[in-house]
């Protein structure tokens, strides 16, 4: 393989150098203290949010979604799946994105400045949208008929909303636990080539049972999740190349030395 060339072919995304770390830390960082300061913002309008929340579960009801209580009968089966569901909405939301992006950083540097602007503009869109419409969760009204399966089974992440100063509860829409766990399932489908890379669906699959089951959100706040995801998928441009099992990119055939170094004579003697 001509010394010139091997470096062109085997160029693509993931061989070029990761951003600094420094950076990265300090912009995900900073990201997530304005998170946490725009929820604070949106906090003390309870009446509000109470409002809408009415409406959303009107408006379902009107659209003909499928209850929430139907997931929720499904856990309450039993303490373990109840016990399981509310496990998995506190503990795997931020691990697993940070798992995810930590991976990209170190394995799939090329794919990592396109995840973490997608995260990163979903997550800003949906601050907008907490500041704008405040939500009481479906666990919050009674009209719902469903069970805080947190408060009754645990483990919960939240407090009683008029004393819980560490969280916006009534940031319900859009659900941020489904609108990055789809996106980490996109971003490993999009950075793996593993015929099983489908399988990564299933997180957020099962990220939107648990969310409805545990009646932390309702079915439009994953669809509007959904819809934040998919127009920052079109707006932000993606890797052009995707890499193999082996790390090498697969986006055009490897043409052997020999034939390369043929091509290259047919060309100088023209």
């Amino acid at each position: 393989m001509n010394a010139r060339t091997e470096p062109e072919e085997e160029a693509g995304p993931d061989a070029t150098a990761p951003p600094p770390l420094v950076r990265e830390l300090l912009l995900v960082a900073g990201l997530f203290l304005v998170y946490k300061f725009g929820r604070q913002l949106a906090a003390g309008r309870t009446a509000e949010a109470f409002r809408n929340g009415h409406r959303v579960w009107d408006l379902e009801r009107t659209l003909r979604l499928p209850g929430e209580d139907a997931v929720q009968s499904l856990l309450l089966h039993g303490e373990l799946p109840v016990h399981f569901a509310n496990t998995y909405y506190a503990a795997v939301h931020f691990p697993a994105t940070a798992a995810f992006l930590i991976w990209l950083y170190l394995r799939r540097p090329g794919h990592y400045p396109w995840a973490r602007r997608i995260l990163a503009a979903v997550t800003t869109a949906a601050l907008v949208v907490h500041l704008v419409f405040p939500l009481a969760p479906p666990r919050m009204l009674a009209a719902t008929g469903l069970v805080d399966t947190a408060a009754v089974y645990g483990p919960s992440v939240y407090g009683p909303p008029q004393t819980d100063h560490l969280s916006n509860q009534f940031a319900a829409m859009p659900s941020l636990h489904f609108g990055w766990a789809l996106m980490v399932a996109f971003g490993l489908i999009a950075a793996t080539r593993s015929r099983w890379r489908w399988l990564w669906l299933l997180h957020p699959a099962l990220t939107l049972l648990v969310v409805v089951g545990t009646a932390n959100h309702y079915w439009l706040d994953a669809l509007v999740a959904a819809a934040l995801v998919g127009a920052a998928l079109a707006v932000v441009r993606s890797p052009r190349r995707t890499a193999g099992p082996t790390g090498r990119h697969r986006d055009r055939p490897a043409v052997p030395a020999p034939r390369r170094r043929a091509r290259e004579l047919v060309g100088a003697d023209r």
